[in-house]
C-alpha cells in the first residue's frame, strides 16, 4: 500500500514543531554532509530557527565557501549592469527590514535571559526595567482575574443564601399549614361525646 502523501504547513503545536525542527535539520546536515562526500562537492548549510538560532554545516572552510559565493554573486551582478533605482531602493529596504528583525530577534532572547554577553551595566539595567514593567503589568492583570473570580464566588454565595432562606420560608409556611389543619381536625372530634351526653340527659329510653 502506497505511503500517504504528508501535506506540508506550519505545524501549528509549538513542541511538536520544535521536535520536527530538531529531526529535519539533523536530517538536512547529514545529506548535505553525503552530498559532500559521494560528488566532492563544496556544500555550505546555514539554518535560522525561528527563535533565531544559528546552525550551520560546511564540507570545509564556511569562509572560503562564503567567499567564493559572494565573488560569484558578484560576477553575476557586473554581467548584469548596474541596478536601477527601484532596485537599490528594494534592496536598502530589504536590508533595514532585516537589520530590524535581527534587532528585534536579540531582544527577545535578551528578555528570555540569553545572549547576555556584551551588554554593558546600563544595557543590562535598561533590560531589568523592561522586565519588572512586563512584570508589574502582568500582576496587575492577574490581579484583575482574581478579583474578577471572587466577585463572581461572592455573587454566587449571594445567590445560594437568598435560595436557602427562601427554602426554609417555604418550608416554615408548610408547616404551619399542616398545623392548622390538624388543630382543625381535633377541635371537631368532642361533637359527638356532646351529642352522646346530651342523649343521656334527656333520658331517651333504652332499647334493650
Amino acid at each position: 500500500m502506497a505511503r500517504e502523501k504528508i501535506r506540508i504547513k506550519k505545524i501549528d503545536n509549538l513542541t511538536a514543531r520544535q521536535v520536527t525542527f530538531s529531526k529535519r535539520r539533523r536530517g538536512i546536515i547529514k545529506k548535505a554532509d553525503e552530498l559532500s562526500i559521494l560528488c566532492d562537492a563544496d556544500v555550505a548549510l546555514i539554518i535560522f530557527s525561528a527563535t533565531g538560532k544559528l546552525f550551520e554545516f560546511s564540507s570545509s572552510s564556511m569562509r572560503d565557501i562564503l567567499g567564493r559565493y559572494n565573488l560569484h554573486a558578484s560576477n553575476i551582478n557586473k554581467m548584469m549592469g548596474p541596478p536601477s533605482p527601484y532596485h537599490q531602493l528594494e534592496n536598502c529596504n530589504l536590508s533595514r527590514l532585516s537589520k530590524e528583525v535581527e534587532d528585534k530577534t536579540k531582544q527577545l532572547r535578551q528578555l528570555r535571559g540569553e545572549d547576555l554577553e556584551g551588554l554593558n551595566l546600563e544595557e543590562l539595567q535598561r533590560l531589568e526595567k523592561s522586565l519588572e514593567s512586563g512584570l508589574s503589568r502582568v500582576s496587575e492583570k492577574k490581579g484583575e482575574c482574581v478579583m474578577s473570580q471572587i466577585s463572581s464566588l461572592e455573587k454566587r454565595g449571594s445567590e445560594l443564601v437568598d435560595e436557602n432562606r427562601r427554602l426554609r420560608e417555604q418550608e416554615a409556611v408548610e408547616t404551619e399549614s399542616a398545623t392548622t389543619n390538624v388543630s382543625s381536625y381535633d377541635s371537631g372530634a368532642p361533637l359527638e361525646d356532646d351529642f352522646s351526653d346530651t342523649s343521656l340527659k334527656l333520658g331517651l329510653p333504652s332499647w334493650e
